[in-house]
């Protein structure tokens, strides 16, 4: 395929008209949505708005007048829709770490009598973190158990309370078979927790459709929320009596505003808050998933799929004697919205493409990733991006010393 094919592509796009209503950069080719999501134009009005008028002008009147204290579950109900959720099993709070605490905590409450969570070694990190540290805490024979992909499902036996895995893996873009692995889980008798940092706005994503009993999911990646916008968490309705909060904030209460001394957890999946929502954050989430939700889930994923298609196809075909290896699955069912590449100098390279405009970014040991988000990359940004990625190496530009010096965000 040539640019003049790719601009035909682009002239085609359904999703095209989605270009403009983000604000990015002239002369920027932005593959790095799965790790900050470009910013929508709308998004600086609506900030504005809260800031000058909400804030500003109406003051604490408008936790009432604006409805700031129904921004958790307002936000929560539309992203409800994009991950197969019914409403009041979403829920916007918190971090994607803490969401991760609050429901494997919870979690493992449900299964008192069993004392493992099964994850898998490659899991994101915080992840992995989360459930040592809450092992650590709980003590009393609890363990986090790591199985590979392979082994995955064989290792779900009856000591298993939860299984807890991203959905999207963040350094490859495998996809895990959700249905299958929750339906394992479940004939064990164990829970599932999903991770979809780099699935939601994505990916399909059919959490009721697949029995899960719960997800957390990132606000600032394919949600287009900003950096650090809250997170979400998800618990299938069944559960949502028998919850227990670990972290039982004042939010979380029946009557936050009873200010009773004693905790009694509200009803439903409100039990699951902890604190005063972060308005200024959830306002600007909720304008990038308005912008989602305009999209056709069907139409995006054909054109991530693709999109990822074509650049793997280019680098093949274009610097495919300079040492690159396929990391992603070569199926493009089988990986999320991003190819990532494996390179001995992917940092350099990274660096030398960013120093030209290409944003992608890195991820150790070896991994270039490039993310594709089809609001806003076109067929021709791919190629342009494969032709930078060609002059990078074929000119030796990848070896400045600068482009070797780590910086403390990759």
């Amino acid at each position: 395929m040539d640019v003049a094919a790719c601009r035909a592509l682009d002239a085609a796009d359904p999703l095209a008209r989605f270009r403009d209503r983000f604000a990015l950069p002239d002369g920027v080719i932005y593959l790095d949505g799965n790790s900050l999501g470009a910013l929508p134009r709308a998004t600086a009005a609506r900030v504005a708005s809260v800031v000058e008028a909400e804030w500003g002008r109406d003051l604490i009147g408008s936790w009432t007048a604006h409805h700031w204290i129904d921004l958790p579950r307002r936000v929560g109900d539309k992203i409800a829709r994009l991950v197969g959720a019914a409403p009041g099993e979403v829920r916007v709070a918190d971090s994607t770490s803490v969401n991760l605490f609050k429901l494997m905590a919870a979690a493992l409450r449900l299964r008192p009598d069993r004392r493992v969570i099964l994850s898998e070694p490659d899991n994101f990190p915080t992840d992995l973190y989360i459930a040592q540290g809450l092992v650590d805490l709980l003590g009393q024979g609890h363990e986090l158990r790591l199985a590979g992909p392979d082994g995955l499902a064989d290792a779900i036996d009856g000591d298993v309370a939860l299984v807890s895995l991203t959905h999207v893996n963040y350094r490859s873009g495998r996809i895990h078979d959700m249905a299958e692995v929750t339906r394992r889980a479940r004939a064990a008798g164990a829970l599932t927790l999903w991770d979809l940092a780099h699935s939601a706005g994505a990916v399909p994503v059919d959490l009721d459709g697949c029995d899960a009993d719960f997800a957390v999911g990132c606000g600032y990646k394919y949600l287009n929320g900003g950096p650090g916008a809250p997170s979400f968490l998800f618990a299938a309705a069944r559960h949502h009596d028998t919850l227990t909060p670990p972290l039982s904030g004042w939010m979380g209460h029946a009557a936050p505003f009873a200010f009773d001394g004693n905790y009694r957890p509200a009803d439903g999946l409100d039990r699951m808050l902890v604190g005063t929502p972060p308005v200024i954050s959830l306002a600007a989430l909720e304008v990038g998933v308005d912008l989602m939700l305009e999209a056709d889930m069907a139409a995006l994923r054909a054109k991530s799929m693709a999109l990822g298609t074509l650049f793997a196809d280019l680098v093949s075909a274009r610097c495919g004697a300079h040492g690159f290896r396929l990391a992603s699955p070569a199926d493009p069912a089988g990986r999320g919205s991003q190819v990532c590449f494996a390179h001995a100098q992917g940092y350099a390279i990274v660096q030398a493409l960013i120093r030209r405009g290409v944003i992608g970014d890195f991820r150790a040991p070896d991994i270039l990733r490039f993310g594709f988000a089809p609001l806003y990359v076109g067929y021709a940004d791919v190629w342009r991006a494969v032709e930078h990625l060609r002059a990078v190496m074929e000119s030796g530009e990848w070896d400045h010393p600068e482009f070797h010096r780590r910086a403390a965000v990759t």
